[in-house]
């Protein structure tokens, strides 16, 4: 499936850390797709975010924040996307120094109109907003400045040919086509 993000134009891949295989398929992943930029997604604490790097994840998303997480990978100079939806989430994270977080579930906690009101108050925070985004979204959520990705396991449903369509897809629609 990795092949067919590649070949649908998207070279970033997320394995979730709720699955035994996770660990392995990062190492596999990184191992035969070296030029593919790949992280662990839904590490929630510092044992899973040293698994994961050790493993060869070049990046770890949460779905809120570790503090514990936050150091490992500071220690090991691996970028870090701490999951944030409110205000005093956000000020916890800005304490520790992270700007760019994870809003997730985005479908959940109000969305695009969410963001465009946290980005008010924290001009400076840039959102990656996951967990309710899709192709009839995605150019939504990226024309605001407040959002610097988007994430999505729609994406990953159906046949490699299938993945690579919708990859395709999804890449022409962030590029505004």
């Amino acid at each position: 499936m990795f092949g067919a993000l590649c070949r649908g134009g998207l070279p970033v891949a997320e394995i979730c850390f709720r699955t035994g295989c996770a660990e392995k398929a990062i190492k596999l992943a990184a191992k035969k797709y070296p030029a593919m930029l790949v992280g662990a997604g839904t590490v929630i604490n510092k044992e899973q975010c040293v698994r994961a790097i050790e493993a060869g994840a070049k990046f770890i998303v949460s779905p809120g924040f570790s503090e514990e997480a936050a150091k490992a990978c500071r220690e090991r100079g691996t970028p870090y996307f701490p999951g944030a939806v409110t205000p005093t989430e956000i000020l916890e994270a800005l304490a520790l120094g992270f700007t760019y977080l994870k809003f997730f579930p985005a479908g959940c906690f109000g969305g695009l109109k969410t963001i465009q009101a946290l980005s008010a108050a924290f001009p400076h925070v840039r959102f990656m907003p996951t967990g309710g985004v899709n192709l009839d979204n995605m150019g939504k959520y990226l024309a605001c400045p407040a959002v610097f990705a988007c994430g999505g396991s729609w994406m990953m449903k159906g046949t490699a040919e299938e993945i690579e369509q919708k990859t395709r897809a999804a890449v022409a629609a962030a590029k505004g086509e």
